[in-house]
């Protein structure tokens, strides 16, 4: 794996928003910096939107958009309740914009009138979907004040996941699995007691053994499920059942890297052509800061 390559990318290539990731996990740049950069997603309604997340570039706040800055949010490390990027997202999950009194949307009605993936397109389904209700619900226990009306929905909304994947797991999705694992995290985290964390903790082991891709021919060209999606560093309570898997993991991130530093994008949008020639751009910097990060976290 060529470090340099990929720094090269990263600076030739990246938004603001992974540039500064980018300096901030491998450079010893600011997490301020990230925290501006992504302020600049953030809507007045305290939900985030404009293509946070790459496949979708539809600028209105959304709950998926919403979880992406979440995700920036623990990778910076930020704990700190009363910043104003945690405080606004937390005035947007208290509202009832994207929330149906049991979940937040997976996808919006505005979604369809911007350029996306076909998987956020919108249609009305009655389906559920925690995918990313649980790991917001998760962000809002952490985060929310223990005697705030989000807070108590948030535990509510906790009990009402858990006993969806109870009766459902192992679920056939791995990003609503990595949801949950999620929602595992942020209980772990802030010691709640609203749900049993042993016994959470053994469906989840049991769910990611199930959902992991072991067939490690079809990584580099189907969008499958590796061990990173769950698992960020040896301390996990899923790396001991997992290791040999996180090992290749790392093989293949240290074998795979093309010419130019970056890693192959194995999804594609069949409409939009042109704005997913820009989005799989920002995706590929993304996937660099990820591999790079995981590989780190496991080999040092």
């Amino acid at each position: 794996m060529d470090i340099s390559k990929a720094e090269k990318f990263i600076y030739h290539n990246a938004r603001p928003l992974e540039l500064a990731r980018w300096q901030y996990l491998f450079e010893n740049g600011s997490r301020e910096s990230v925290l501006k950069a992504l302020a600049a997603y953030q809507n007045e309604d305290g939900g985030f939107g404009h293509a946070l997340e790459a496949d979708c570039w539809n600028p209105d706040s959304s709950p998926v958009q919403t979880w992406a800055a979440t995700q920036i949010i623990n990778e910076v490390g930020l704990c700190d309740n009363s910043h104003p990027i945690i405080r606004n997202i937390l005035r947007y999950l208290d509202s009832t914009e994207d929330f149906d009194g049991h979940t937040w949307s997976n996808t919006i009605p505005s979604n369809n009138g911007y350029p996306h993936a076909p998987w956020w397109n919108y249609a009305p389904t009655q389906d559920i979907n925690y995918n990313p209700t649980a790991s917001l619900t998760g962000f809002a226990l952490r985060y929310a004040a223990a005697d705030s009306s989000l807070y108590r929905k948030a535990c509510v909304l906790a009990e009402e996941a858990y006993a969806w994947f109870k009766e459902n797991c192992p679920t056939e999705s791995m990003h609503t699995a990595a949801c949950f694992a999620q929602l595992y995290e942020y209980l772990s985290d802030c010691g709640s007691a609203v749900i049993d964390l042993d016994e959470f903790e053994s469906l989840l082991k049991k769910q990611i053994k199930y959902i992991l891709t072991a067939d490690t021919s079809v990584w580099a060209t189907e969008y499958v499920c590796l061990p990173s999606l769950f698992i960020h560093s040896k301390a996990s309570p899923f790396y001991a059942e997992n290791k040999e898997l996180c090992n290749c993991e790392c093989r293949f991130i240290s074998e795979t890297q093309g010419a130019d530093g970056s890693w192959a994008i194995t999804w594609e949008w069949s409409d939009y052509p042109e704005q997913w020639h820009i989005s799989k751009n920002w995706w590929k910097s993304d996937l660099i800061i990820k591999n790079i990060k995981f590989y780190k976290s496991i080999h040092g």
